[in-house]
């Protein structure tokens, strides 16, 4: 079966435990598909009601298990007490700008004075720098703030501290034993972090310590005080939501909660500048994890890829409804030009892979490759050939690069352990992506230091030929009832990853392109069901074209239910990953679900 795949790929049943699935539908009434996957997951039986319905009061720990945490909550409170102007520097990614706007929201909603600073991607760079400290202290700032950066900015700290100015830094990046010698350094990834939450992203560090600083002001009775409302920190969700996803952070513990509890408030659309992109988006179902990812989020990161920096995070805090419609349609056009550049610079690299498709870690590099594109051509690599993939951009003899992993294997540990080794100039990142700088002369001896790190650490050669499903299922299952008993588990992301199901036995009825490169298609079943499905990104691919131009023969898809809402309507839809023409599949199940 499996070389009759279409994209080549052995597809492989994960296992469950039956007798669990049983205890499970005994105990805790649940239905057979959704103990099933629970099973697959290996849920354990005392986190199953916790796992299903995860709420931030029930997961969210004592804040004062970060380390720095206590020592951060004074510094700002006393910022606060005193009204100081408080200075926060972020990054321009999803994450940085719902980090930059989460705190922005909530200094604004007790009247504290702020200011905002974010990099310019091309001429400054990731991180805080002299020049760009200098602009908040010229600003009268007193106390600086960065938010999903700052763990590796010793220069531009060591600066403030001579300009008596506190720096505090909130981030979630791979550090080194030795830390800048900022003020305080909240960062669940320090190597004397106890708080077993170093899979939080940048925004979910900012909530837990605004979580802390809320608390604090309220047991000096600091809002009865000055006759200010408390705010609600549930209400800023959304923010912490969006970062959680767009920065493909593990969806786990404390993380579930938050997605699954941001997702409604975001429904609320009680940010403005969400709402505006939303609309203009024309979202019209209930937004989802998927529309953060891959809608929501690529807009708001087009400002720093291609356009303004600060777009981001002023679209985030704006309260201008004017302003927030010129920003969101600013990043709707920067996003236009992000995807023809992308294409542009892809087909490019594409064309210089041929030399390297051998190599466990993909690193690539080229001639001013556009900096603010090379993130996302490393992610599209990553995915067609499931390597890490290092991309890089020469200019004057300095290679500016993106990184992008695969489970298994921390490129942001590798990539300080290269800095380390003074064999690149400065990087840092997480156990998923990453960037850095390296001189021209250093990156064949990089490219040789990553794939001797890969070498020692995977013992199990990575298989991209194996489609991991869960279950096989009947057209019968494609209804609303069946998608709630999935969305049961959800939210779905990195950690707890989406169903998977296969169909059997189906033909094309139609198939058309929709969108850029996207194929939609009307399947009949073998007992006479049409079954509507997308295939996405898949025009010029081998599954595309075989969608399109396969009238006759039967075969059997691979992928996972989506909803789709329209005026009230609600139709369920198969998204295609992979097709055999196998009529019948290896290592069946014993039975399908429907």
């Amino acid at each position: 079966m499996s070389e009759l795949s279409i994209l080549g790929k052995k597809w492989i049943y994960k296992k469950y435990d039956a007798s669990y699935i049983n205890f499970l539908k005994e105990n805790f009434h649940l239905d057979e598909i959704t103990s099933k996957l629970l099973s697959i997951r290996n849920i354990d039986k005392n986190y199953i009601k916790t796992f299903l319905k995860p709420s931030i009061k029930n997961l969210i720990p004592d804040p004062n298990v970060l380390k720095d945490m206590k020592k951060t909550t004074d510094r700002v409170a006393k910022a606060i007490t005193e009204k100081e102007k408080i200075g926060i520097f972020g990054d321009y990614d999803v994450d940085g700008a719902s980090s930059t706007a989460l705190i922005g929201n909530y200094f604004k909603k007790i009247n504290q004075n702020f200011e905002i600073y974010i990099p310019d991607r091309k001429s400054e760079g990731y991180g805080p720098s002299i020049k760009s400290f200098q602009n908040l202290i010229d600003k009268k700032v007193t106390l600086i703030i960065t938010v999903d950066c700052g763990t590796m900015s010793f220069e531009a700290i060591d600066f403030a501290n001579q300009n008596k100015i506190d720096v505090i830094v909130l981030d979630h990046h791979q550090s080194e034993v030795k830390l800048p010698n900022a003020y305080s350094v909240i960062n669940p990834n320090r190597s004397d972090d106890v708080s077993n939450l170093n899979y939080l992203c940048a925004a979910g560090v900012c909530f837990m310590t605004l979580v802390s600083i809320n608390s604090s002001l309220r047991k000096i009775d600091w809002f009865s005080i000055n006759k200010i409302h408390e705010p609600n920190l549930l209400d800023f969700l959304d923010l912490v939501s969006l970062g959680t996803i767009c920065d493909v952070v593990p969806l786990v513990g404390l993380n579930r909660a938050i997605v699954k509890q941001g997702l409604k408030i975001i429904n609320l659309k009680k940010n403005l500048g969400l709402k505006t992109l939303i609309d203009l988006c024309k979202i019209e179902s209930k937004a989802s994890t998927y529309h953060l990812g891959y809608i929501i989020g690529p807009r708001i990161n087009a400002g720093g890829r291609v356009g303004k920096c600060s777009h981001g995070a002023n679209l985030l805090l704006n309260n201008n409804p004017k302003e927030s419609f010129q920003i969101a349609s600013e990043l709707e056009q920067f996003n236009s030009e992000r995807k023809k550049l992308e294409k542009n610079l892809l087909n490019v690299v594409l064309n210089t892979i041929n030399k390297n498709i051998n190599d466990p870690v993909l690193v690539l590099y080229g001639d001013n490759w556009h900096e603010g594109i090379i993130g996302i051509i490393a992610a599209r690599i990553k995915e067609k050939f499931n390597k890490p993939t290092i991309i890089i951009s020469v200019n004057n003899s300095i290679g500016k690069a993106s990184a992008r992993s695969v489970v298994g294997f921390d490129i942001g540990s590798i990539i300080l352990a290269a800095t380390q080794n003074k064999i690149l100039i400065k990087g840092g990142g997480h156990k998923m992506a990453g960037g850095f700088s390296i001189k021209e002369d250093k990156i064949y001896e990089f490219k040789q230091f990553v794939i001797n790190k890969f070498n020692k650490k995977i013992t199990n050669k990575f298989n991209k030929s194996n489609l991991l499903l869960d279950s096989l299922i009947t057209s019968s299952a494609l209804n609303y009832e069946f998608y709630q008993k999935i969305e049961k588990l959800s939210p779905f992301g990195p950690g707890n990853p989406e169903p998977k199901f296969t169909l059997e036995n189906v033909r094309v009825l139609k198939s058309f392109v929709v969108g850029d490169n996207h194929i939609k298609s009307i399947l009949i079943s073998k007992d006479g069901s049409t079954i509507k499905t997308i295939s996405f990104n898949s025009l010029d691919t081998d599954l595309g074209q075989f969608l399109l131009n396969n009238k006759t023969n039967t075969f059997n898809i691979a992928g996972k239910l989506s909803l789709n809402e329209w005026k009230g309507e609600k139709n369920v839809e198969f998204i295609i990953d992979d097709i055999s023409v196998n009529k019948n599949l290896k290592n069946k199940v014993p039975s399908s679900i429907g």
